[in-house]
């Protein structure tokens, strides 16, 4: 690397026109998510499933985000924001944006159900049901419903029910017709009953399971007359605070997963039409008295529409895409250590099957030269096979370490479940550390061969998740690098031993040094512009919110570097502002899959795309999490075919991309790119061609699409 240079990261701009709100940019990103709902070239169903994402998106922010400003505004936290809000104020913004998106929201399930409808598949209300139709509702409601409902009076013997985290529920004011005496009453709807009832037929028509039991209350409720009705929704605080000086980790998460449970009412989502008096009345009994009241028109839980696109109409969704396997693996009979000993592998997600990786662990369970194996875990799903696989190492009599982070969020008690089944196997479970997150994703497989021992490791910018492995975008690089070793064993000692690792020959690790490394790399595209020779940045991410990097690219945008940030979500760099940014150009894109693979590139002197340019795959986003409080890797591409795969074709596919990108302009504004007469879409170009270092001898002579940058103006 070059000298270090003097880089100057003053601000002489104030702090609002100097970075985007973080929170605010999330918001442009969910309304991007939900504008997918509207994208004509999407399937029906397809366009649903956004809508029904972008709802599920937008709890989860009010749950953890916005519920962490209430909790420093209920406080009196007046501590500002990088771009200088007070928590206040950021609820204020926020509230206003979220409105707007909800009401947005609105439309498009308006849109989309009456489109829907014209392809036989129909959310209808119970007027519009025929007779046939009524008595199977009524009957099914008898049968399959009222067993498991508890309607509940609302009285001084009958407290308000808890209502569990994204609860939805019935409030009722009724008379007895007996006696004429008054009564409230509260019906939840348990999450194990579907929001949507099928009716019987061979035309998919479904009815809402609220609208249903409106309809039919005279079953419930028989001899109360109905004096008002509403329904309403409930979000909860869903962050968990862990002591860091807490005695034993897993009974203090254990602890802490209850209490989310009952976490403060953070968003209460009330039916249009409910009465003041039965608002008041929920208010009351949520001890709700600080949460945000929202009002809808419309329909409650927009998250919950990803039912219907369960329903059996394939030629109303995306074509199905079956992942490949890697020739180059299959041409060493399924062998995965002969094909990594051969030559460094890596395989591009969902395009390329996560199969590949399992298969990994798998061969490293059965084999019987490997000795140990070691293996982060950070979210692994419901139904994994890479816990079956080292649970089988563990019956084989093979070392198996399993560093198994509890501080995933939402996944913390599956993660939990999953270190109780390993530790029952006879696998060596790590936790970590009390106050970072290990948040990095690697496996270390020791072979015995010969007389020496050969370790085979996989580095991944994804989560070792077999059901987001279909659906993200993300890097795996399998290698037989003796450095690699070396490191990925200093970083396991790390976890578990709290043993410095010192010496690192290849990877890079936050938090410590990781930050260091990419302002240093910064510096040396700064070094070269100032020289004349070509300087450049290219980098992929999900997130950019550290100021730190933000000024730092600022200052190599002012020094002549030009910087291409490919950023799906949250931004907080400002780009194209004179005197600041100018030679930054950012763009997101979203589309059938997510993109998630984290890639940095430098120049290093050459025009890029070169083979010469410093390139790294990595678990981390450029957010202070990610290099202060968490265990993050970066790796060097260094094998030329590799290099040559996710420089010329993976970052090159994606700054060309025209079909599903949006740009951002400085003052915020995203703006859906126009493909002109030239389109690409980077997703259909690596479902239909394979990758550079998994192609096998079979594939050598067919030519893969050689991808083109316009560099010009």
């Amino acid at each position: 690397m070059n000298a270090p240079v003097e880089i100057r990261v003053d601000a002489p701009v104030r702090a609002d026109r100097r970075y985007f709100n973080r929170e605010l940019s999330w918001l442009a990103f969910n309304r991007r998510v939900l504008e997918e709902a509207a994208n004509p070239k999407h399937p029906l169903l397809e366009r649903l499933r956004f809508l029904s994402i972008s709802g599920s998106n937008l709890d989860e922010f009010f749950m953890v985000r916005v519920a962490g400003l209430k909790e420093q505004q209920l406080e009196g936290v007046e501590e500002l924001s990088y771009d200088g809000l007070t928590p206040a104020k950021q609820l204020e913004l926020i509230g206003a944006e979220a409105d707007a998106l909800v009401a947005e929201q609105q439309r498009m399930w308006l849109e989309l159900a009456k489109l829907l409808a014209g392809e036989h598949v129909e959310a209808v209300t119970p007027a519009d049901l025929t007779e046939r139709e009524r008595e199977f509702l009524r009957d099914h409601l008898s049968e399959q419903i009222f067993p498991v409902l508890t309607p509940q009076a609302i009285d001084p013997s009958h407290p308000f029910p808890f209502i569990p985290n994204l609860g939805f529920s019935l409030v009722f004011a009724m008379v007895d017709t007996a006696d004429g005496e008054a009564v409230n009453e509260v019906l939840m709807i348990p999450a194990s009953i579907p929001r949507f009832i099928r009716l019987p037929g061979k035309r998919a028509r479904f009815v809402t399971i609220d609208e249903a039991l409106a309809a039919n209350l005279d079953l419930l409720f028989p001899g109360f007359e109905l004096l008002g009705a509403g329904a309403f929704r409930i979000l909860r605080d869903s962050e968990m605070e862990i002591e860091e000086d807490a005695e034993d980790l897993v009974r203090t998460f254990r602890t802490a997963i209850k209490e989310r449970r009952r976490g403060r009412v953070i968003r209460l989502e009330f039916s249009s039409g409910t009465p003041e008096d039965l608002e008041n009345l929920v208010r009351a009994g949520l001890h709700a008295e600080h949460a945000i009241i929202a009002e809808s028109g419309g329909f409650i839980g927009i998250a919950d529409l990803g039912q219907l696109v369960e329903v059996d109409r394939t030629d109303l969704k995306f074509a199905p895409y079956s992942p490949r396997l890697p020739e180059r693996i299959q041409e060493h009979g399924g062998d995965c250590f002969a094909a990594i000993r051969d030559k460094e592998i890596l395989v591009h997600h969902p395009y390329e099957s996560f199969e590949v990786v399992v298969a990994f662990l798998r061969q490293a369970a059965a084999d019987p030269d490997v000795i140990a194996i070691k293996q982060t875990l950070y979210r692994a799903g419901k139904q994994s096979a890479i816990i079956d696989a080292l649970v089988a190492a563990a019956d084989a009599g093979k070392s198996v370490t399993a560093v198994v982070e509890l501080k995933a969020r939402f996944d913390e008690e599956q993660n939990l479940l999953w270190a109780s089944r390993l530790e029952r196997a006879g696998v060596q479970v790590v936790y970590g550390f009390m106050d970072l997150k290990t948040h990095a994703k690697v496996s270390m497989v020791v072979r015995r061969e010969g007389a020496v021992f050969r370790t085979y490791c996989h580095f991944g910018t994804g989560n070792y998740h077999p059901v987001t492995a279909r659906l993200y975008t993300d890097l795996s690089l399998f290698t037989a690098s003796r450095r690699a070793a070396r490191d990925a064993g200093k970083l396991f000692n790390f976890i578990s031993g709290y043993v410095a690792p010192k010496g690192l020959e290849l990877i890079t690790l936050s938090p410590r040094g990781l930050r260091e490394k990419l302002e240093g790399l910064i510096d040396a595209e700064v070094a070269n512009a100032r020289a004349g020779k070509p300087a450049a940045i290219w980098a992929k991410m999900n997130s950019l919110v550290d100021p730190r990097i933000i000024d730092r690219l600022y200052a190599a945008s002012e020094a002549g570097v030009s910087i291409d940030l490919i950023i799906r979500g949250i931004c907080c760099l400002r780009p194209g502002v004179p005197g600041m940014s100018a030679n930054i150009r950012v763009k997101s894109i979203v589309g059938r899959f997510l993109e998630h693979s984290r890639i940095w590139a430098f120049a290093n002197g050459a025009k890029m795309p070169h083979r010469k340019a410093k390139l790294f795959i990595s678990s981390a986003d450029w957010m202070p999490r990610n290099l202060d409080r968490r265990v993050e890797v970066a790796v060097p591409m260094e094998n030329a075919t590799v290099h040559a795969q996710v420089l010329d074709q993976v970052m090159v596919a994606n700054l060309i991309d025209n079909e599903q990108s949006w740009t951002l302009d400085a003052e915020g504004r995203y703006t859906r790119v126009k493909p002109g007469k030239k389109s690409f879409n980077l997703h259909t170009y690596f479902m239909t061609n394979p990758s550079l270092s998994g192609r096998g001898q079979a594939l050598e002579g067919k030519k893969v699409p050689k991808l083109q940058l316009d560099q010009g103006g």
